[in-house]
């Protein structure tokens, strides 16, 4: 493990997708309002992080990875505050990314006592966000044209549409890896993406079974269809705290239980996901070994609160934790480290 993420460091990737700001309000309540029944909250700070897209290629400088990233903001307070924190990280947005009749997409989240009591969001319609592959064609390429690997974030904000995918299919080479985070919509079309990482409730609605609601997940009437309807040639599931689905060759392979020993916060743990899976396919990994890599890199984020990243030293030392709470009768089992 400690040389796959070593060799990591020698890639570089393109992320492309819905780029925001995440703020948060820290404070504590003592007392109910005389307005309403809810808690006066009295905020202690005041902090802010990059989200969406940008978090995931925040996710991959953090392994040590070399990062493009292109998305759309505003010319506005937020939107410099975002390329503030991005450049502090040694990733630039490029200034024709920046849009002056463009309001930068905001998630506030109320923090008191670490629990979230409520999220406000300011964003606009996605026309404001959308990036039109024609309009923007020199940057992209030249982009492309570096990237051992491309993600396409999807938070069905704008960036991501039907066009731009096939856009970049056809534009990347041959031998870059295409990852995809999607956010499914009856607007988004796609097919042959090497890799396709969705949430549990997302690759229902990709296996078109949106209804289902169980706690069972019908893991392999979903692979199937998802195999059948978008021909992804590599896909994985997060399902949260049942850890991670791996499925090849149109159906399920094997499940990976959680690698968290501890969950303050899920908020950012897909960008982790789909960061390490992409940047160890990239570095020759085996989608078996990306996916043990994801699943304990996520299981750092989540013991964390706010929206975070997780560094090799941390994963190095998630995978020793979970192989201590192991068995030894059951350590060479598939699936786990």
């Amino acid at each position: 493990m400690r040389t796959l993420l070593h060799n990591m460091t020698r890639c570089r990737v393109l992320v492309i997708g819905d780029i925001l700001l995440d703020r948060y309000l820290w404070g504590d309540a003592e007392r109910l309002s005389p307005e309403a029944p809810v808690p006066v909250m009295r905020v202690a700070s005041t902090t802010a992080a990059a989200g969406g897209a940008a978090n995931v290629a925040l996710n991959l400088r953090t392994l040590g990875l070399q990062v493009d990233l292109v998305g759309v903001a505003g010319q506005d307070a937020d939107g410099r505050a975002l390329a503030a924190l991005l450049a502090a990280q040694q990733i630039t947005l490029d200034p024709r990314l920046l849009r002056r009749a463009c309001t930068t997409i905001v998630k506030t989240r109320v923090m008191c006592r670490q629990q979230q009591l409520c999220r406000l969001d300011v964003e606009r319609e996605a026309e404001e966000y959308t990036l039109a592959p024609a309009k923007f064609a020199p940057l992209l390429t030249a982009k492309l044209a570096q990237a051992d690997a491309i993600i396409l974030s999807d938070y069905a904000k704008g960036v991501i549409s039907s066009e731009l995918i096939s856009w970049v299919q056809s534009h990347a080479r041959p031998q870059t890896l295409l990852a995809l985070a999607p956010k499914p919509r009856p607007t988004l079309a796609f097919r042959d993406v090497p890799l396709v990482v969705p949430n549990r409730t997302e690759a229902l609605a990709l296996a078109g079974l949106p209804g289902v609601a169980a706690p069972h997940f019908p893991a392999d009437e979903v692979a199937s269809r998802i195999f059948a309807s978008h021909q992804p040639r590599m896909l994985v599931v997060t399902l949260g705290a049942a850890g991670m689905l791996v499925c090849r060759q149109g159906a399920a392979a094997h499940r990976i239980p959680t690698a968290a020993r501890e969950v303050f916060d899920v908020c950012g743990a897909g960008d982790t996901v789909i960061a390490m899976l992409t940047a160890a396919l990239a570095a020759g990994a085996t989608l078996d070994q990306a996916a043990t890599l994801a699943n304990l890199a996520a299981g750092v984020v989540v013991g964390k609160v706010g929206v975070a990243t997780a560094t090799p030293a941390e994963i190095l030392a998630q995978l020793h934790s979970v192989q201590g709470h192991v068995a030894p009768a059951h350590r060479d089992k598939p699936g786990r480290p």
